[in-house]
């Protein structure tokens, strides 16, 4: 398997010279960050040896290579889901390929349905701590030790300091920002309303379909991680709404902007 990442970077380093020291990996309606980059190449999933494609129509499938915020940066434009017929290797393939070439630190974002009563469509929730509920796990099978360790500790999966600086960052912009617990599952589809009480009795604030694996494989590997979720639909008692794929792209992408902001500062300050 590390043959493949290998394979894989040495393609990507034969089409750009930029040596990122960023990841970045931005959910449904949420490709907007991309306009703040410097954007200096783009090479396209599905040129990539050994790359999936996304099947996702929101998600556009491109690596994204530039600068942001004074950080050379690489942006997927586009991500890979379990829910595809993919399997968790394959989700976080493209973590373990920025990993080799050269990221320091992971950044990500989301949308989800919210399942703690006190938040609002368009939340903006900053993650500080998630739940696996995914079937599979992306770490199962021979261990690569060159990467990481057979057991890795998981009690830090999300960056404290990066956390308190996007706290400060949203309090000088005046943008709301609330900080909970993120419950990955499979969908593709939405909770019933008994999932929802589920999901939240076990103690999230938030659930969605992505995330979760791909900041396992980061954290194996040691990069920092800080994820944000965007609050399209509620899964709260007499707030349950029929919700499309539609409603949520539009949720996410008016709150995107705000989004950008605290990403951006943040990769500009750390």
């Amino acid at each position: 398997m590390l043959e493949k990442f290998r394979e894989s970077v040495s393609y990507i380093e034969s089409k750009t010279k930029v040596e990122p020291t960023i990841g970045i990996i931005l959910g449904t309606g949420l490709g907007g960050l991309v306009k703040e980059i410097n954007v200096i190449d783009e090479i396209n999933y599905e040129d990539i040896p050994n790359f999936p494609v996304s099947t996702v129509e929101s998600h556009s499938g491109k690596l994204i290579f530039g600068e942001l915020g004074g950080k050379k940066v690489v942006a997927m434009q586009g991500r890979f889901h379990f829910y595809e017929g993919y399997n968790m290797q394959e989700v976080t393939f493209p973590v373990r390929v920025m990993k080799l070439l050269g990221i320091e630190r992971l950044f990500l974002s989301n949308a989800s349905g919210g399942v703690n009563p006190d938040f609002e469509v368009g939340e903006i929730m900053i993650q500080n701590d998630h739940i696996n509920l995914f079937p599979a796990h992306p770490l199962i099978g021979k261990n690569i030790d060159k990467l990481g360790p057979r057991f890795p500790d998981m009690s830090d999966a999300y960056d404290a300091d990066m956390i308190a600086l996007a706290q400060t960052i949203a309090a000088e912009n005046n943008i709301k920002v609330s900080v909970g617990t993120y419950a990955g599952l499979t969908g593709p589809t939405l909770e019933t309303p008994a999932e929802y009480g589920y999901v939240r009795a076990i103690g999230a604030d938030a659930v969605g379909m992505s995330t979760v694996p791909e900041v396992i494989v980061a954290r194996h590997m040691d990069i920092p991680c800080f994820a944000i979720s965007i609050i399209t639909d509620l899964g709260v008692p007499g707030k349950i709404q029929k919700v499309s794929v539609q409603d949520v792209i539009e949720v996410a992408s008016r709150q995107e902007p705000k989004m950008t902001i605290i990403m951006r500062e943040l990769i500009s300050r750390i």
